[in-house]
């Protein structure tokens, strides 16, 4: 999320400030973005409920501090908000997920653009998703756990809608993942035999029914 000087209005205001010097135009350059920075900050505190961290990057380049500007500076501020949705989904998921034998909650596995990543860690991506990598993470959803009667991913994705909507898409759904322990399983006898006696049809079109996992996912680009 990112809270940008619009160019054009940047523009327009310096034009009126034509008879300034480049050194009085920079510092007026500068009082603007502090003031879009402050309005940007008064209102993510308005709807999240606290000024989330951001990261200041003039011309392309992080910057501690607005200083050294010039009239064609083009400063952009980071806000750190896509970060917060995804530790928040993260921590829901740990919070509800059922212990036995603590496999389960130990294997919510994050992607980015369909690649694997480390939540301490979040990569610049078009989307995210979450999907625990568990074979018996469909019998969870559907309530066949005491511990998660009403299941895991859809509720917490409820949750996490509801409170960074605003911010980024956030929806549950399902999502193929023919490896690991979910790609082992669907090799297996066993899950050929299920997915013959219950999907039917074409078997090359089994190993994407057996490895659809629940998923939440998280689209930046729309909400």
């Amino acid at each position: 999320m990112s809270g940008r000087i619009n160019p054009l209005q940047r523009d327009i205001e310096l034009l009126i400030q034509d008879t300034m010097g480049p050194e009085a135009q920079a510092q007026y350059l500068r009082e603007h973005a502090e003031q879009e920075h402050r309005r940007a900050l008064d209102q993510n505190e308005a709807s999240l409920g606290y000024r989330p961290e951001h990261d200041l990057f003039v011309d392309g380049t992080k910057r501690e501090s607005l200083e050294r500007l010039t009239v064609s500076s083009r400063i952009v501020f980071e806000y750190h908000l896509l970060v917060d949705v995804i530790e928040f989904v993260d921590g829901l998921l740990q919070m509800h997920s059922p212990v036995l034998s603590g496999e389960y909650q130990a294997s919510h596995v994050w992607f980015a653009d369909d690649k694997e990543f480390d939540i301490n860690n979040v990569p610049p991506a078009e989307q995210y998703a979450v999907i625990n990598l568990q074979p018996y993470a469909r019998k969870i959803e559907r309530g066949l756990s005491k511990q998660a009667p009403d299941g895991v991913y859809e509720g917490v994705s409820v949750l996490a809608k509801r409170r960074y909507g605003n911010v980024a898409y956030v929806g549950y759904g399902y999502r193929s993942v023919p490896f690991g322990a979910i790609g082992a399983w669907a090799g297996s006898a066993s899950a050929a035999k299920m997915a013959r006696e219950v999907r039917g049809g074409r078997p090359s079109l089994h190993e994407e029914w057996l490895t659809r996992q629940p998923a939440i996912i998280i689209d930046p680009g729309r909400n």
